[in-house]
This record gives structure tokens, C-alpha cells and sequence, in this order.
């Protein structure tokens, strides 16, 4: 199936980054495997980051087939162009046959993004892991690549106005070394295998960072135990859970 929707929509991407001169620093691309399927699972921390952590397979000539809410593919003018770039709707009613889909990329050599945390992660640490990453990975057989992204919390994430246009911001993004689902009879094990990666990459990103906040209230962005005001893990887990019962009522 020709690709009509997504080339564009990577070239405008590009366009706005070079009008903002973000400074992407992408490493470890060549991990992306040029042919078959993979699993790219990535830390959460903006609502930009599929965006950001699609890059990181450009230069393995991949496009990313990501696993996004069903809300998304509803909205006017987003919906189309997720459904035109094959994205895969998630609907947390109906999430087998979200897995199903992805398994079906997965076994027709896509690479799919998913971001294993399930939502943003307040605190800018990892949090607990959905296991559904490791898991599709484990049935397709094919490679699952840790992604940390860095910096595009700057950009818009939750409980922050969205700063869109704000220029020279430092995008990271890395992307580990490969865990082969091979050497995990046990999909628990890689899943804590993952988990462990992902924060490796996540605090290297973080320690590398080349911005410091500009002033106290700038600090929100860097996560309590480097010295932010961004909520620590379980302050972060309390909001997560009043935001769910609020939803509920």
C-alpha cells in the first residue's frame, strides 16, 4: 500500500523543527532494523513524543505504526491523518483487538511504538509497565528496542501549557540496544528486563541534557531527585489515581 499520508506529514514535522531549531540529538538509530518487525517502546513524557520517538527510526528508513488512544482517531482533523499513517487505535474496552492489530503489523514486518507506561508520566521517571510490549513482542518473535526521550516535556505535557512555539529547545532520543524475546522463556523477566533499560537510557538522557533551568519556577521540568519540582514518583502516582476517579464519577 503506497505511503500517501505519512512522507508529508514527517516533511512538515521537519519543516517546524528547523523553523524552531530544536536540537534533536538522536542516537542509536542504527538499532532499528531495516527489514521485519519491531517493537519500539519508549518512556512517556509529553503528547508530542510519537512524534520524537518516530525519528528515531528514520534512519533505518522505518516508518512507526504507533499504538495510540481511539479518542485520537476520532478528532476532526487528527483522525484522518493517524488513520492515513496506519497508526493503530487502542481502545481500553476493547483491548484485544488493539493487541490483535499490532500483532498483525508486527507479523507483516512493521515497526510498532508503543509507549508501555500507558500514560504520561508526571514525575519525568519510569513508571510500572504495561506488559502488552514484551508480550507482542514474545508472539511476533521480533526485536524490542527501548526509546528514551528527553526534553520534549519543554513542549507540552500534563498540567503545563502547551509551548509550542518555543525555539532551540534540546530534543533526546535514544534508542538502546535491542532485547531479543529469544532469550526470555518468561515475558515478566523482560518486561522487568525493559523497565531497567528504559530507565538507564532515561537517566543518561536526563544527566546529558545540555539545558539547566533558567530560574526556580523553570525547574518544573527536571524530575525531585535531580533537583526539580516536577511531583516525585508516589506524589505523581496520587495524582494519576484522583484524575482516574475523577473520570469515573
Amino acid at each position: 500500500m503506497p505511503e500517501l499520508v505519512y512522507p508529508p506529514v514527517i516533511a512538515a514535522a521537519k519543516t517546524m523543527f528547523r523553523v524552531l531549531d530544536l536540537r534533536l540529538n538522536v542516537e542509536g538509530s542504527h538499532h532499528v532494523p531495516r527489514t521485519g518487525g519491531a517493537v519500539m517502546a519508549s518512556n512517556h513524557v509529553s503528547y508530542l513524543d510519537f512524534i520524537f520517538c518516530g525519528l528515531g527510526a528514520l534512519d533505518s528508513g522505518r516508518l512507526v505504526r504507533f499504538m495510540a488512544k481511539e479518542s485520537v482517531f476520532r478528532h476532526r482533523v487528527s483522525g484522518p491523518l493517524m488513520r492515513g499513517m496506519r497508526h493503530i487505535p487502542v481502545d481500553r474496552g476493547a483491548g484485544a483487538e488493539s493487541y490483535a492489530a499490532a500483532l498483525t503489523a508486527l507479523r507483516a514486518g512493521e515497526v510498532v511504538g508503543v509507549f508501555p507506561e500507558a500514560t504520561i508520566s508526571r514525575s519525568f521517571t519510569v513508571k510500572e509497565l504495561k506488559s502488552g510490549a514484551t508480550r507482542m513482542a514474545g508472539e511476533a518473535g521480533v526485536p524490542l528496542l527501548p526509546v528514551a526521550l528527553w526534553g520534549t516535556q519543554r513542549l507540552w505535557t500534563k498540567g503545563r501549557p502547551r509551548t509550542l512555539t518555543r525555539r532551540h529547545t534540546p530534543i533526546t532520543i535514544l534508542v538502546g540496544e535491542p532485547l531479543d524475546p529469544a532469550g526470555y522463556p518468561d515475558p515478566t523477566a523482560m518486561n522487568a528486563d525493559l523497565k531497567i533499560r528504559l530507565a538507564e537510557l532515561v537517566d543518561r538522557a536526563q544527566r546529558e541534557y545540555p539545558d539547566q533551568p533558567t530560574d526556580p519556577e523553570d525547574r518544573w521540568w527536571l524530575p525531585a531527585h535531580l533537583g526539580g519540582t516536577a511531583p516525585t514518583p508516589e506524589q505523581a502516582a496520587a495524582l494519576d489515581t484522583a484524575e482516574r476517579q475523577t473520570r469515573t464519577r
